[in-house]
């Protein structure tokens, strides 16, 4: 199948000399959510503004279904939702006109059932006569969305989507997302939540300093780099790791209560049986132990300080 965006070779380099994107590829398939990762100034929003043509790629080319979008520029953005970070709409407006009103940006006939659908949708129907002025953050976030889905686009972009927002808001967003999905619409989101991600996705991106550094199917990459860690509570507190132990790479908790061994699931051997018997060995007791699995979280930490 092909991909429903193709992103080949994109460079963007500004007028300042600033290097905001290194040839990135990407293909994004259709009826997927993708989630793109990175820290702050990592390029996720200069790739985005690419690909939705708000901003010209120093070098590369994108294609949205097949259609170039420097050449076919209105086919593009026909298909394309775009809910920016920035909460900016007409704040005198009321919820029902600046929707209404967005999908007519795009050439389309007046559909009031649509709109009202929407609307519903997002828990906005009771706020259609609202100013927005009027509204809290959260529902002026909703509207954005209702804003970009107007036009019935194929693929929705998502930047920072639950930023500022509270966490019941931030769940009914993700239940969303998954209904836009379940329709058929191609989501495609940047966030600083990791737990978004790890809650949503079907595939993963990693950007940093403009740099595609993975792509890959979320399962995937947590079972390949996930990493699972063995804490020991000690009977007594250590002041330090004795040297009977040193090899097992352990880590001791703050106040010498317990050792924190990690661990590869996947490994021949764990290395857990060695670990035991030396503990026994040294006369280091445990009176309980526990193990947690590595997150989505602990593994983008891991990969964003490797690049650098």
């Amino acid at each position: 199948m092909n991909p429903i965006i193709s992103v080949k070779d994109v460079a963007k380099t500004y007028a300042s000399g600033h290097v905001a994107l290194k040839t990135v590829n990407l293909d994004i398939r259709e009826r997927e959510i993708f989630a793109l990762l990175g820290p702050n100034g990592a390029g996720k929003t200069t790739l985005i503004s690419i690909i939705c043509g708000i901003v010209n790629p120093t070098s590369g080319t994108i294609t949205v279904d097949g259609h170039d979008v420097a050449r076919d520029y209105r086919a593009c953005r026909s298909m394309i939702g775009l809910v920016p970070q920035e909460l900016s709409t007409e704040m005198f407006e009321t919820v029902w006109a600046t929707v209404s009103f967005s999908r007519g940006l795009f050439g389309k006939k007046k559909n009031p059932a649509f709109i009202e659908k929407v609307l519903r949708d997002l828990s906005l129907w009771d706020k259609k006569d609202s100013r927005i002025m009027t509204l809290s953050g959260g529902m002026k976030r909703r509207v954005l969305i209702a804003k970009a889905l107007a036009h019935e686009p194929r693929i929705l972009f998502l930047d920072e989507p639950t930023a500022g927002v509270d966490v019941e808001l931030r769940k009914d967003m993700w239940d969303i997302v998954r209904e836009l999905r379940a329709g058929g619409v191609t989501v495609i989101l940047t966030t600083h939540y990791i737990e978004e991600a790890e809650e949503m996705a079907d595939r993963v991106g990693v950007i940093t300093k403009g740099e595609l550094i993975l792509v890959q199917e979320k399962t995937e990459l947590m079972h390949k780099l996930g990493k699972k860690q063995l804490t020991l509570e000690l009977q007594q507190p250590l002041a330090a790791i004795p040297p009977a132990l040193v090899a097992h790479k352990l880590e001791l908790a703050p106040g010498g209560g317990a050792l924190v061994f990690t661990y590869d699931t996947h490994a021949d051997r764990t290395g857990i049986t060695a670990l035991l018997n030396d503990m026994r060995e040294a006369g280091i007791g445990f009176k309980d132990l526990a193990t947690s699995q590595s997150s989505l979280e602990d593994i983008f930490v891991d990969l964003v300080r490797h690049s650098k």
